[in-house]
């Protein structure tokens, strides 16, 4: 196996884990207006999420210092593309910090809300925002052969970058109703649940639009029409999903959370090796495109730093 296979692995599993890590995170900030109706639900809420986020944002750096370390001309490429996208999911995401550790500062009805609006805000807008920007990895950005992006952020918004924005919304929001329903009791527990099971067949239909419109779109199938050994990425996926409403049904919440979990992985992975070898896919000329292997060829990155040097703490960074 070649270093710019390990490396563009690497880069698509931190993807993955980092979703499914924080996804839950995102979901139940985007979920607490509608699910919270008192106070008392709120701060459960925000309890349910306080131990874990700011831990899962480590696998948000390590993902992004991958791209850096491994792929710097790829690096430059995709931050100059989804420099407006990837700009508003940081600040939306920094909205949310803020909010998490503000809310509580003073004891006032209206200062809460405020800061409970910054939560929702900044969950949501990173679950929609992040599905885009995948979805126009996938699809291809128009990159000219200098590497320039020759669009805006309307650009991005094409249907079928807002059908991956709204999917990745979709996954989130049953992924932290499942873990709500796992942290909760009572009430709030109750409505968590019956949410998680409401959402699921929304989140199927949506799967299955976005499915047809990737074969219509991209060419990420080719991959697993050369090497049908792959096909069991998509596969896991789709049995993991379907796992998760039997899961849901029997009210099993650990079970169905971690087939949520396989569901958000298998989902992120199939589009990475789809994608492959292009790091960004321009759906133009190859000669525009940023290629895994011609980042190795140009000795930029990949001989620089292999996996054990730059990454030797990685391990300790809770999950």
């Amino acid at each position: 196996m070649t270093l710019p296979i390990i490396w563009f692995i690497l880069w698509g599993v931190l993807w993955a884990v980092y979703f499914m890590l924080d996804g839950f995170d995102l979901g139940l900030g985007t979920l607490m207006p509608f699910l919270s109706k008192d106070d008392t639900d709120r701060r459960v809420i925000y309890r349910a999420m306080g131990p874990f986020w700011d831990g899962n944002e480590v696998w948000l750096i390590t993902a992004g210092g991958v791209t850096f370390a491994a792929f710097p001309t790829t690096y430059a490429v995709m931050f100059s593309g989804l420099y407006s996208a990837l700009m508003l999911i940081l600040f939306a995401l920094i909205l949310r910090g803020v909010s998490m550790a503000f809310r509580g500062e003073v004891d006032d009805p209206r200062w809460r809300r405020v800061w409970d609006m910054g939560l929702f805000l900044g969950s949501f807008l990173p679950a929609l925002l992040f599905g885009v920007a995948f979805a126009n990895l996938f699809k291809g950005i128009p990159i000219d052969a200098d590497g320039i992006f020759q669009g805006t952020l309307f650009t991005l918004l094409n249907p079928y970058g807002l059908a991956g924005g709204i999917l990745f919304v979709l996954l989130f929001l049953v992924h932290g109703s499942l873990w709500l329903a796992v942290k909760t009791h009572g009430e709030l527990h109750h409505r968590a649940g019956r949410l998680a099971a409401t959402l699921w067949p929304v989140l199927l239909g949506m799967a299955v639009i976005f499915l047809a419109a990737t074969r219509h779109w991209t060419t990420l199938f080719d991959n697993y029409a050369a090497r049908p050994v792959l096909l069991i990425i998509p596969v896991v996926a789709v049995a993991a999903l379907i796992a998760m409403r039997a899961f849901i049904k029997r009210a099993q919440w650990w079970k169905a959370w971690f087939a949520s979990s396989v569901t958000i992985v298998g989902i992120t992975l199939f589009g990475v090796v789809g994608l492959f070898p292009p790091v960004v896919n321009t759906g133009g000329t190859p000669a525009s495109g940023r290629n895994a292997y011609l980042e190795d060829h140009a000795g930029r990155g990949l001989d620089l730093c292999a996996p054990g040097h730059c990454l030797p703490g990685l391990g300790p960074f809770p999950l």
